[in-house]
């Protein structure tokens, strides 16, 4: 592809299952299609969490080890130049607020919350596909899944079905 050439397609990879880690994959595919490009999500590992019923409503922001965490300090009126302390992250509780900050700030933003955002996703003609190794690994089935996952592939059946496209690591 040369450097002028339009992005036709992007296959998204979500290995993350943290409320921070999936937006990225959620925006960036909608974007794409908003934008005429063809685009596919395939949600591996922990970033199945996104996709199957029984959570996809209650990701998390973790708070510890995310060394990240500073960008939200200005939510707090605090600099973004002063660390997240990860003891502070493991005191019960503080993942639980630093989830609700994000998703009330998410909301002043009219971000959808997770499973809205997959619905505008397939409405918009994203193909969103869970990771056959995984699933398997994880004991799911299909069922397990919300409704908008198009089917359960392996690895490379994703990369055939991404020939061509730009593939994005969220």
């Amino acid at each position: 592809m040369s450097e002028n050439e339009p992005i036709k397609r992007v296959s998204l990879v979500c290995s993350k299952g943290g409320l921070d880690e999936v937006y990225p994959s959620l925006i960036m595919a909608n974007g794409a299609r908003m934008e005429g490009i063809e685009a596919s999500i395939f949600f591996t590992f922990f970033g199945l969490n996104a996709i199957v019923k029984k959570t996809h409503k209650n990701l998390k922001v973790a708070t510890v080890g995310n060394a990240a965490l500073n960008l939200a300090m200005p939510m707090l009126k605090m600099p973004i130049t002063m660390p997240f302390p990860t003891l502070i992250g493991a005191i019960p509780g503080v993942s639980n607020f630093a989830t609700w900050l994000m998703k009330n700030e998410m909301e002043k933003l009219d971000v959808p919350p997770v499973d809205e955002f997959l619905e505008m996703c397939d409405d918009a003609g994203v193909e969103i596909y869970a990771c056959k190794m995984t699933v398997d690994m994880f004991k799911l089935t299909i069922d397990d899944f919300v409704p908008q996952v198009k089917g359960i592939m392996t690895v490379g059946e994703f990369y055939e079905k991404s020939a061509g496209a730009q593939i994005i690591f969220t």
